[in-house]
């Protein structure tokens, strides 16, 4: 049988001694009526699922052609990488990083954190270091930016759209796609049912 587990209020700090919820279920602070826990259906399952469509989205958008730009019979594809080394290049290097870090890097880390704390959970099993992990692709959540890079790059298609023709690679749908699932993903997870979880075993 679990045991109640100590949360406190993020509004107001006040301790609570939380029993364990059904799915679907809400619990509130009784002094300010914030959500202490919303005990999500199917968590699990459903942040797996959302998790491993994101890694294929993801090797899709760093393997096929982004964009492709044709003027005068020439055709020049591009994909996510050559947006960086081409930003190294003209000596915009700390942006280059930035840019690899939020659009490739941190989304990456994060998809493949939480399969490595999700999937041996599933098999009741107990990843080397998890707790670690979790906290960690927690944190990482605020950095992955991809929706912002997107932004950017239709305000540069919209510019480039006069001196030639942009075709849209797969990567570019993958990337679009991937935005959206990463949203999901984050939204169907319940840290606080993982956190259960790692402290039963």
């Amino acid at each position: 049988m679990k045991t109640p587990s100590t949360i406190a209020c993020h509004e107001c700090d006040l301790l609570y001694e939380l029993p364990p919820l059904p799915e679907g279920s809400v619990a509130k602070c009784s002094r300010c009526g914030a959500v202490l826990h919303r005990h999500k259906r199917d968590s699990l399952d459903r942040t797996l699922s959302w998790t491993i469509a994101g890694m294929i989205l993801f090797v899709f958008a760093n393997v096929y052609p982004f964009l492709a730009l044709k003027s005068e019979g020439l055709v020049h594809e591009t994909n996510l990488i050559t947006g960086v080394e081409q930003l190294y290049k003209q000596d915009m290097r700390s942006v280059a990083v930035l840019v690899f870090l939020t659009s490739i890097f941190f989304p990456f880390l994060q998809l493949a954190g939480v399969l490595y704390v999700l999937l041996p959970l599933k098999f009741n099993r107990l990843p080397w270091k998890v707790a670690l992990v979790f906290r960690f692709i927690r944190s990482l959540q605020p950095w992955s930016m991809m929706e912002v890079f997107m932004i950017g790059i239709l305000v540069s298609a919209v510019k480039l759209a006069k001196m030639a023709s942009i075709i849209p690679g797969l990567a570019l749908y993958s990337f679009t796609v991937l935005i959206f699932v990463l949203a999901a993903m984050a939204a169907s997870l319940d840290p606080h049912l993982v956190w259960e979880r790692l402290e039963l075993k």
